[in-house]
């Protein structure tokens, strides 16, 4: 399975999204134990990075279950596992339409807490 093209393009699309989400993650957490002061743009910052590395997890879990194939749904093949905390992780402890609304605030300047929160 290795020299099929489209598993290789797969494990390709794999790798890039890694790429991208490791060097985010590292900036963030080493502004943070930096004491780097963003005041109140660290909201954004946190919520970005969550939500990058949680939607490329979550990519990386589908197409991995994909190459697995029906193997993939039984337990003792782990991937099962990975696809259930991939997608867990796309709801807490922000969804997507709360990370989004975070982080437009936050760019606009907007208290997160101010009322109303929708519309």
């Amino acid at each position: 399975m290795a020299y099929h093209a489209r598993v290789q393009h797969s494990i390709a699309e794999m790798v890039i999204a890694m790429e991208a989400v490791g060097p985010q993650l590292e900036s963030v957490a080493q502004d943070w134990s930096s004491g780097v002061d963003y005041g109140g743009n660290w909201v954004s910052k946190l919520v970005s990075a969550k939500y990058n590395a949680v939607e490329a997890a979550w990519r990386l879990a589908d197409t991995a279950l994909d190459l697995a194939g029906g193997f993939g749904i039984f337990k003792q093949s782990d991937f099962e596992r990975l696809f259930r905390d991939a997608r867990l992780g796309r709801i807490h402890p922000s969804n997507a339409a709360l990370s989004h609304e975070l982080v437009a605030k936050t760019a606009l300047g907007i208290n997160p807490d101010e009322l109303p929160r929708w519309g």
